[in-house]
């Protein structure tokens, strides 16, 4: 028996019940970048937050994403945008959990969150094209801080 069925798989409603939740928590780049792609930005139901550093976050980011660390979202920095108002996280990559760190502050505040999966690398992974601060700034690895 090998190390996958070694564990048996849950049973198909406990599955569908499983994967159906994780997509009120996540949404992948896929989905983000069609949802920015639209011709009239007022019809944009969620705010992205990039959540790394700013340095990271000059080198490259998805195109109309607010910068705001994990450790910097607070209420007052919430204040402009409605209770309703859908926040999407992400950070680096798989590799990262300073998205997840966010959700959770976004989550503590009472407001609605989701996760982009992948992060910036999942973004790159995609093809799509990303945002420098600078543009002096090199296109071709927006995670490296030489």
């Amino acid at each position: 028996m090998s190390a996958v069925s070694s564990v048996p798989a849950a049973d198909s409603a406990t599955a569908l019940a499983h994967f159906s939740a994780s997509l009120s928590f996540e949404t992948d780049c896929a989905d983000v970048h069609a949802a920015l792609a639209t011709d009239d930005p007022r019809s944009l139901d969620f705010v992205l937050l990039d959540v790394r550093s700013p340095a990271h976050f000059a080198r490259g980011h998805v195109p109309g994403t607010v910068n705001l660390m994990h450790g910097k979202i607070v209420a007052s920095k919430l204040a402009a945008y409605p209770p309703d108002t859908l926040f999407v996280t992400y950070c680096a990559g798989p590799h990262c959990n300073g998205a997840t760190r966010a959700a959770i502050r976004l989550a503590q505040l009472g407001r609605p969150v989701k996760i982009m999966i992948g992060g910036i690398t999942g973004w790159l992974d995609e093809g799509f094209e990303v945002a420098v601060v600078d543009e002096e700034s090199p296109r071709r690895d927006p995670l490296a801080l030489d």
